[in-house]
């Protein structure tokens, strides 16, 4: 029997028949995709408010088309682990929906099983957001567990470290004490100013001729904004301005709350960082990069199995 005839059977013409129509069903009729979107009209009211809030004006067309991208692919992940039934297996969602059906006051008699089941057949777990959060959170773990960061190299700690050096600098630490001269004492801080330098008092035994002030009379290597948050920025400006040196008095130094004469103990001048320093603050930042990338990775992935309708 030749090749030719042994192809000359009808059940093999309909199994290629078959499996031909099946493969141009597949090209010019796909199974349609799951829809995200698009957003309501409320939901980007909602946006543009929280936006607003956040910044104190409305957002622009970019910001706003970046806002609602990110919001819908938050309705991605949400939709996806509804699929894959992850309501079902989460403890944090499981008391949410208990706690919600005693809110409704649906519970008496009820076991917290019969709740549960009752809140899933009411849907109340498609409309809460702290159940909404909690899935997209544990979607983001499984897609972190499936693709996960690169890791974090010496050489690429050794990079972001020369990247940075200049924005990683160390600033200046001032070890001060100061007496304090309120509003109604201002006029008494030149007469101080001369008994302390007639008696050559130390910052200590002058100290009884200061005002209270709350915050303290003795600061340890203090960095500017440390000292700012204390005495406010105009005391660190006018500080500086007065070329502080270890071992010397300075001032009077005005502040937010009135006048300061200050003894500047130590004083540690500003300097680059070593690598060692900033290792713990480098790592956190990369790996939290190498996260971002590899999550923003995987949703692209994820979202070419959906139609997202802006």
């Amino acid at each position: 029997m030749s090749f030719l005839t042994r192809l000359n059977r009808p059940w093999l013409h309909f199994i290629v028949l078959g499996s031909l129509l099946y493969y141009l069903q597949g090209v010019f009729f796909p199974v349609p995709r799951p829809v995200i979107g698009p957003l309501n009209a409320a939901r980007l009211e909602s946006l543009q408010q929280q936006w607003f809030s956040s910044t104190g004006r409305l957002p622009t067309a970019e910001q706003q088309a970046r806002m609602v991208a990110a919001e819908l692919d938050r309705d991605m992940l949400f939709q996806r682990a509804i699929e894959l039934d992850l309501h079902l297996y989460d403890t944090v969602v499981y008391q949410r929906l208990l706690r919600n059906m005693r809110f409704l006051q649906l519970g008496e008699g009820k076991t917290d099983q019969e709740l549960y089941e009752e809140a899933l057949s009411m849907r109340l777990h498609l409309g809460d957001e702290v159940v909404k959060r909690r899935l997209i959170q544990v979607m983001e773990q499984l897609l972190l567990a499936a693709n996960p960061p690169q890791p974090v190299t010496e050489e690429d700690l050794s990079a972001e470290f020369d990247k940075r050096r200049e924005e990683l600098r160390r600033p200046p630490r001032y070890s001060i004490e100061h007496l304090y001269f309120n509003r109604e004492r201002e006029a008494d801080i030149d007469g101080v100013i001369a008994t302390i330098s007639d008696r050559n008092l130390s910052a200590v035994e002058a100290r009884e001729m200061s005002s209270p002030f709350l915050p303290g009379y003795q600061f340890m290597r203090q960095t500017p904004d440390q000292l700012a948050r204390h005495f406010g920025a105009a005391f660190v400006k006018n500080l500086q301005q007065l070329d502080p040196q270890p071992g010397t008095w300075r001032g009077p130094v005005r502040s937010t709350y009135g006048l300061h004469y200050v003894w500047v103990g130590e004083l540690e001048p500003e300097r680059d960082a070593t690598l060692e320093e900033v290792r713990g603050q480098l790592l956190r930042d990369l790996e939290s990069r190498a996260k971002a990338a590899a999550l923003k990775e995987s949703i692209a992935a994820m979202r070419e199995n959906y139609e997202v309708r802006l």
